[in-house]
Formats: C-alpha cells, sequence, structure tokens
C-alpha cells in the first residue's frame, strides 16, 4: 500500500478525480436480429452471458459461435470495452462486469442480454484496471441501484450511466493491477484444484448412479409428476406485502450451490397465486434459466413463474437425496442440454423432462448411494471445511484488499 500512497502523493496530491460514466463512455448494444437457428454452426465468436458473468476477463476462445453473413452490421468488441450483463433474477447479480483485455484476434460479437461499455479516450483506464473496479463493491452498490423489476431484474442505461467511478493516473492504475493479479492468480490455483476435485465428485457420482446396467430404467415422466411452473401477468399487480401473500419463489431466493428453498423474497397475493403453480414443501423444482437444469428441493409451499419445473409423486420410486443427486449428476445433465438444443436460450420444458430415462434403484441401494454422495459431497462443497473453506477465505481476502485498494479520495 505504501507505494500507492507515495504514487497519489506525487502525482495526485489533491484527489483523484472522478466522472460518471455518461461523461467518458457510451454504450454498445449486443447482436441483433439472431434467431436460435443463427446460433447452430456459427462462423464467428460471440461473447455469451455466462462468459461475461463469471469472468473478470472476457473468455475470447470460449466455444460460442454464431451466424455472421458479409456485410452484416454488428458491433465488434474491442480491447477496453467492458461487458456488462443487462438483466437477470436477483438484484446481487445484475450488471455483473468482464473485461476485453486483449484486442480479438478475430471478430468478436455480444449476445443481446449484455451491453458494453466502451471509454472515448482508450487511455483513460487500464483495461486490468477496468477489470477489477467494475466488480467492487462501490461501482456494483450504483449499479445495482441502477437497475428494477419484479420477476426479471433489467439495468437502465439513463441510471446505469450516472455511476460514478474514479480514474487515477495510470501509474496508481498499473500498481493495483499488479498487486490484486497476485491475489487473483493465488484464488485462480486453489479454483483449478477445488474444480479437479469436483469433476472427479461428477465422475464417481455419475457411475453411482446411472452406470449399472442391472437397473431398470423408466422414462422419468412415468413415475413422476412434471409441470411447468406459470406467472400471472403483469406480475407487479400481483406482488404484495399483505398477511394473505403466499411465497413467490425466484432462482434469487437459493443460494449458490444451495440445495434447499428455505424462503422468498416476495410475495403474490391470493389471486396471483391462482394464476401460478403451487409448489409443496419436498416437491423439487428445476430451473430454467442462469443454473439451467439445476434441481433444489423446496422446503416451504410457494408459488413458481414459467421460469421453473416443478416435480413432485415421486416418492413411491425415488428417495428425495437420491433424486437430488441423480438429476445433478453429469450424464443427466449434459441429456437435458442435448435434448434442449444450441443456442444462447436453452428450453428445458416439462416434455422434455419427462421422456429422459432414468434409473431407478431399489430403495435400499439409493440410501446406500446417498450415504457414499454425501461425504464426498461435503469435500468438495462443504464452505466450512477443506478447499472450500479455504478458498472462501482467499475470495474474502482478495475481496477487503480489492475494495480498499479502489477506495479514493475525490479531487474538489
Amino acid at each position: 500500500m505504501s507505494l500507492i500512497d507515495d504514487l497519489l502523493m506525487t502525482l495526485a496530491p489533491d484527489g483523484v478525480p472522478f466522472y460518471t460514466l455518461a461523461e467518458i463512455a457510451t454504450t454498445v448494444p449486443g447482436l441483433s436480429g439472431k434467431t436460435k437457428n443463427d446460433f447452430s454452426d456459427g462462423n464467428a465468436r460471440f461473447v455469451s452471458y455466462m462468459n461475461a458473468f463469471a469472468n473478470l476477463a472476457v473468455d475470447q476462445m470460449a466455444m460460442d459461435f454464431v451466424k455472421v453473413g458479409p456485410g452484416e452490421k454488428q458491433n465488434e468488441l474491442r480491447k477496453g470495452d467492458v461487458v456488462i450483463t443487462g438483466s437477470s433474477e436477483s438484484v446481487d447479480e445484475i450488471g455483473m462486469s468482464s473485461v476485453v483485455i486483449e484486442e480479438p484476434a478475430e471478430a468478436l460479437y455480444l449476445n443481446s442480454f449484455c451491453f458494453a461499455l466502451r471509454f472515448e479516450n482508450s487511455a483513460l483506464l487500464l483495461p486490468g484496471f477496468s477489470k477489477y473496479l467494475f466488480r467492487s463493491n462501490v461501482v456494483r452498490d450504483q449499479i445495482r441501484r441502477s437497475a428494477s423489476g419484479v420477476t426479471r431484474i433489467n439495468i437502465s442505461k439513463p441510471r446505469f450511466m450516472k455511476v460514478r467511478i474514479p480514474v487515477p493516473p495510470i501509474e496508481v492504475q498499473r500498481e493495483i493491477v499488479r498487486i490484486l493479479d497476485q491475489f487473483t492468480q493465488l484464488e485462480a490455483e486453489l479454483e483449478a484444484e477445488l474444480e479437479a476435485r469436483r469433476r472427479q465428485y461428477d465422475h464417481y457420482a455419475g457411475l453411482l448412479l446411472t452406470n449399472d446396467e442391472n437397473v431398470l430404467r423408466v422414462k422419468f415422466g412415468d413415475v413422476a409428476t412434471i409441470v411447468r411452473g406459470a406467472s400471472p401477468r403483469p406480475i407487479q399487480k400481483f406482488i404484495t406485502d399483505a398477511s394473505d401473500g403466499v411465497p413467490w419463489i425466484k432462482i434469487g431466493d437459493v443460494p449458490a450451490r444451495g440445495k434447499y428453498i428455505t424462503g422468498a423474497a416476495q410475495c403474490v397475493t391470493p389471486e396471483g397465486a391462482a394464476k401460478s403453480r403451487r409448489v409443496s414443501a419436498g416437491d423439487f423444482v428445476l430451473s430454467n434459466s442462469m443454473s439451467f437444469g439445476r434441481p433444489y428441493i423446496s422446503k416451504i409451499e410457494g408459488y413458481i413463474h414459467d421460469g421453473w419445473l416443478a416435480i413432485s409423486d415421486f416418492d413411491a420410486s425415488f428417495a428425495p437425496d437420491y433424486l437430488y443427486y441423480l438429476l445433478r449428476s453429469a450424464p443427466i445433465q449434459e441429456e437435458f442440454a442435448r435434448r434442449a438444443g444450441a443456442g444462447t436460450v436453452k428450453n428445458l420444458n416439462a416434455e422434455i423432462v419427462r421422456s429422459v430415462e432414468v434409473p431407478v434403484p431399489s430403495m435400499e441401494r439409493q440410501y446406500r448411494v446417498v450415504d457414499l454422495l454425501d461425504k464426498f459431497d461435503a469435500l468438495v462443497n462443504d464452505l466450512s471445511t477443506g478447499l472450500p473453506a479455504e478458498l472462501g477465505a482467499r475470495r474474502k481476502q482478495y475481496e477487503y484488499y480489492r475494495d480498499k485498494l479502489l477506495t479514493f479520495t475525490e479531487a474538489k
């Protein structure tokens, strides 16, 4: 920190200038006029929603392709562009950023669910500095306030462009990037080790759950009731704080890597509930949004919108914990993805889920498998022990120093 303090005293003794995004940047929209077919056998790379959401820096070699014809007018990304995810089901996850660190070696496009922020003076901010700045709490808090919505949260670009950011001298930016890169490198090494453990777990779980040829296999819809959720519209009309409101379950109500739905942030009126789909405690819900095909077990009675599928009446064939592991397993997830089709928006409808063949072993075997997987799952997912705990501690340390390094005294 002392070197940064010395640089600031020398280069910005009166403080660091702050600018609204509107003063120094413009927005660039993503792909337009594309259909689902354009994302099959594409000829040009594009940045998917999940690429932007998951990475500080855009992964330019991700295998996401779209058809772009000769002379077609689409915006290409450039070095220094900050990709912003424009919508989400959760306020906490809205407006995640990913930066184009290097000039693309070939044309690189952006999906229509995101937009890019482009600085008018490309020398104003180092791309490496932007990747940390736009993920810092001081900027993310402003971005969250620029969004609104109920079922789907969307950024208002006019409000977004009022976000104020610090622009310290380049030498200060460079030193901050050097320090934070060291933190993220350590974190990346831990993440790689944990990911290797999880792949090992997924392989082992897949063998336990789906690889026994002597086990009866049936279509899932023959042993469970699978139905799509439903949304009363306009949903704003039915959201309520009244005492007779009932839980309205959204993806944002489930913690990352969570298993259970234990509550809901919002409620709908009884009239809204009558136009929706009820789930009971013990029922499963399956996501068809960002966490595509991810199962959750509801511990509450509530109502789900049409971005969810509800699964019930499986008790005669499955122990709940076994079904949870089965639906999460790589073979089943891969089958969901294959049947849902290619492209940026996959459609995991009830008919697809009903048609997938699943094994139905004896209850005795199911409980044995659950006991084994519970122990293995704790090793790779329990945040209180082992690698997940160490990674969590590193991440908190990084976030603390990131926010401290990116907090500046504003020039008067």
